[in-house]
């Protein structure tokens, strides 16, 4: 019996509201105009045919949290882990392909709804957890116990990288067990466990330890972005400058 995606009513949470300097204390009432074209970045915590977008300024506000699904209806989710296990190699490989064609196509409109959505936002690039190494061939990955373990997810982050890199973004990796960290660094604090909490409460349940780290990983993304167009900025007057 194959593994297929379920059924998924689409969920979005909208939320524009700064949480403060220091994170602490109740939220500031939402100033849509206030955030009108800012610059965010989406944080994906990616699972097994469904993903946690999180959309999050360099400055700490959460612009958006939703749940959306990585392939159409009745698709197999878990091609190489599971499914493609019980055929023939040549059988599990063609399933593998079907399965990312599909998970591509559906990048693309997943990505597009967002955009759409956020139109008042500018979105500069999207954070996706980091690869781990595979074998070069889908046959290698399915016949490997350690690979095809990762190998779907890695399968979606894919999908979803080349979907925004088609969309001109920006395409960032993260760490899971780093990401918490960096984003505290690039706001200037010790931690953002306050900040991450007064998010939660703000736009209230669901608000997991993923949501968690797909806003920490868009917070600091969001900083090397700026960070990279400020600099960017800067060449061509230091080249009129002669330096």
């Amino acid at each position: 019996m194959e593994h297929r995606r379920p059924a998924v009513q689409w969920r979005s949470s909208r939320l524009v509201a700064s949480l403060g300097p220091r994170g602490g204390g109740p939220p500031r009432p939402s100033k849509l105009v206030q955030v009108k074209r800012a610059r965010a970045i989406v944080g994906v915590s990616d699972h097994a045919g469904y993903a946690l977008f999180v959309t999050a300024t360099r400055e700490g506000v959460l612009i958006d949290r939703r749940r959306v699904a990585l392939l159409d209806d009745g698709v197999p989710v878990m091609p190489h882990h599971h499914d493609g296990q019980r055929l023939p190699i040549e059988e599990a490989v063609a399933l593998v392909a079907r399965v990312r064609a599909n998970a591509e196509r559906t990048a693309h409109a997943r990505l597009e709804e967002l955009a759409r959505s956020l139109d008042t936002i500018e979105l500069e690039g999207i954070a996706l957890r980091a690869d781990p190494a595979l074998p070069p061939t889908v046959a290698e990955r399915i016949a490997d116990y350690r690979a095809m373990c990762v190998a779907d997810w890695v399968m979606y982050r894919t999908a979803l990288g080349d979907a925004a890199r088609a969309r001109g973004w920006s395409v960032h990796r993260y760490e899971p067990k780093r990401v918490l960290d960096a984003a505290a660094r690039a706001l200037g604090r010790s931690s953002i466990d306050g900040l991450l909490l007064d998010a939660g409460r703000a736009v209230g349940p669901p608000w997991t330890k993923e949501h968690r780290l797909a806003m920490a990983a868009a917070i600091a993304v969001s900083a090397s972005v700026v960070g990279t167009s400020k600099r960017a900025a800067r060449e061509p007057s230091r080249r009129r400058a002669g330096t």
